[in-house]
């Protein structure tokens, strides 16, 4: 894989509500890892992609959309997992709406596979895309895609 210039390339991992219970809650659908290993696992790849991470949670809406607004002039990428946020969040897709940068939106399980109310995301119509449903490595998965995305932008220019 070619790796981007650390000192260009920073990337927000933004994490909503109840994924600071990774590892204990319901994990028949979630899985034991806990968001700290996610973390790790992020950074970890970050590294080996070149690539800085600012990774945060919040259970707070505000503090999501702030963070949103701080990515927007810190960041080349964002990955969001907005978690309930995702299906009820009119606020939170409009701070995705004012990115001019790619954004990805994550879940660790495949919503349409699950609740009717969770097939719907108010951020999938505003993010460049959607990664779900392969647990802690669709965060890998969304880095990835972060990479391939910002070095296609740059060999177009």
């Amino acid at each position: 894989h070619p790796t981007m210039p650390a000192t260009q390339t920073t990337i927000h991992i933004i994490n909503g509500p109840n994924l600071d219970q990774l590892g204990s809650r319901e994990p028949s659908i979630y899985g034991n890892t806990t968001l700290a290993d996610i973390e790790t696992l992020c950074q970890a790849e970050a590294k080996r992609l070149g690539m800085r991470l600012a990774f945060m949670q919040s259970n707070a809406e505000a503090d999501i959309i702030a963070a949103l607004h701080t990515a927007s002039n810190t960041a080349q990428a964002v990955i969001i997992n907005a978690a309930g946020y995702s299906h009820t969040s009119v606020a939170i897709a409009d701070a995705v709406r004012m990115l001019s940068i790619p954004v990805i939106e994550v879940h660790l399980s495949n919503t349409q596979a699950r609740e009717d109310f969770r097939h719907h995301s108010h951020i999938a119509p505003v993010a460049t895309g959607i990664i779900a449903g392969f647990g802690a490595e669709s965060y890998r998965l969304a880095l990835l895609a972060a990479q391939t995305i910002l070095l296609a932008s740059a060999t177009e220019k």
